[in-house]
């Protein structure tokens, strides 16, 4: 679907950022720089036919290009390879600006950085490197990620796909599904059990004989962002499609660290919009003759949203300083996706309370941002999990089997 497909909004994009203990400080010029050239993109190209995507099911495509000339594929991603060479409180800013809008755009740029251009990076060869992580930078391929089956989510070293090596070449079966980009992906990397029933990384390309990417159809959730499965039958994978540098559950799991750290700060970006869109409205809405943000019950839900908000924004810029240095722990990163995924989807509740009926209509973001964030508190790892992974960490007592 083209651009001219979609109807435009006819409502501005107002949104201002709270900072209500002036983090702005701690930024670099070049953060802000980054940030306020994703949020004018934001506003110009995305804000105007959000709504509309979301009514009619549909990803829009053709912004493909432009989130590869933001720098939002793969932002940590060394220039030499395509990618910006920012680091990750930039990267996190990026995923803030394009979740404020929808978690769907956010979600796109999250697997194509996090899941696809990552592992290629980390665990790949050079000619694998130079071969797909240009190209996936700029948006002139897609890819996917597979992890996820219908018998194995949050137990996915019980994965059943699996390769068989044939000759000069492995031969992939199995499905994985919950695959976000899948239908029109380029690329997969997908996880796969090998004959010692060792999990491996493979790059399958579409075109392949045998590989299909049926679209999820129905969804409530992340309607502006395109789901679907990987079914692999007897498909033939050069050998050169193996990423060599990793073997067993480590490098699925790394690459899930990379995306929660995204999500921890993306979800931020939903909360954010959705105060900002209540904070406006309460202060225009007049009821009894005063604007209902004069009212003690609506600053009460006002003022603990930005209290929430202030927390979350101080977790995640100090798992970036972490993050940088390379001290965050798996650990500190599922709780803090954990914490803002949750603040982000109260946030959002409260918010539609303040707006009332006109909160569950397109007119306004929130409806669409609580429909989204039930998927975000699921994927990438479920709430629940991510409580037991912090449990684990503080206890030393392994809850999960």
């Amino acid at each position: 679907m083209e651009e001219n497909q979609f109807v435009k909004s006819q409502k501005k994009d107002l949104y201002t950022q709270p900072d209500y203990f002036l983090l702005d400080d701690l930024l670099t010029d070049e953060h802000k720089l980054i940030r306020n050239s994703v949020r004018e993109w934001v506003k110009s190209e995305v804000s105007l036919i959000i709504e509309d995507c979301a009514q009619k099911a549909v990803f829009p495509k053709h912004l493909i290009k432009g989130l590869g000339q933001i720098g939002a594929f793969g932002p940590t991603i060394p220039i030499h390879y395509g990618g910006a060479g920012l680091d990750y409180i930039a990267y996190g800013i990026i995923m803030q600006e394009l979740e404020r809008c929808d978690s769907g755009i956010r979600s796109t740029a999250s697997v194509q950085g996090s899941l696809v251009m990552y592992p290629i990076y980390a665990f790949g060869n050079e000619e694998q490197r130079n071969k797909y992580l240009p190209k996936l930078a700029t948006g002139d391929l897609v890819g996917c990620f597979g992890l996820t089956e219908p018998n194995h989510g949050s137990d996915p070293s019980s994965m059943q796909t699996n390769i068989k090596l044939d000759g000069n070449h492995y031969v992939l079966n199995g499905a994985k599904m919950w695959i976000s980009n899948s239908p029109f992906a380029d690329i997969a990397v997908v996880w796969a059990k090998d004959e010692a029933g060792i999990i491996r990384g493979v790059i399958v390309e579409r075109g392949m004989a045998g590989f299909t990417t049926p679209e999820t159809h129905g969804k409530w959730s992340l309607r502006a962002s395109a789901t679907g499965e990987l079914v692999f039958d007897n498909v033939s994978i050069p050998l050169g499609n193996i990423l060599p540098n990793i073997q067993g559950i480590k490098g699925p799991l790394s690459c899930l660290n990379q995306a929660r750290f995204g999500i921890a700060w993306g979800a931020i970006g939903a909360a954010m919009d959705c105060y900002d869109t209540a904070l406006r409205y309460a202060k225009e809405r007049v009821q009894f003759g005063k604007p209902i943000a004069a009212f003690q019950l609506q600053q009460k839900k006002l003022a603990e949203m930005i209290t929430e908000i202030t927390k979350a924004q101080l977790m995640v810029w100090r798992l970036g300083v972490l993050k940088n240095e390379n001290r965050a722990s798996p650990a500190q990163i599922s709780m803090a996706k954990r914490n803002s995924v949750q603040t982000a989807i109260n946030i959002a509740r409260e918010a539609r309370q303040i707006l009332g009926a006109m909160g569950i209509t397109g007119d306004y973001p929130i409806m669409r941002h609580i429909m989204n964030l039930e998927s975000v508190i699921t994927y990438e790892g479920t709430h629940d999990i991510h409580l037991l992974i912090t449990g684990l960490d503080i206890t030393g007592e392994n809850a999960f089997g």
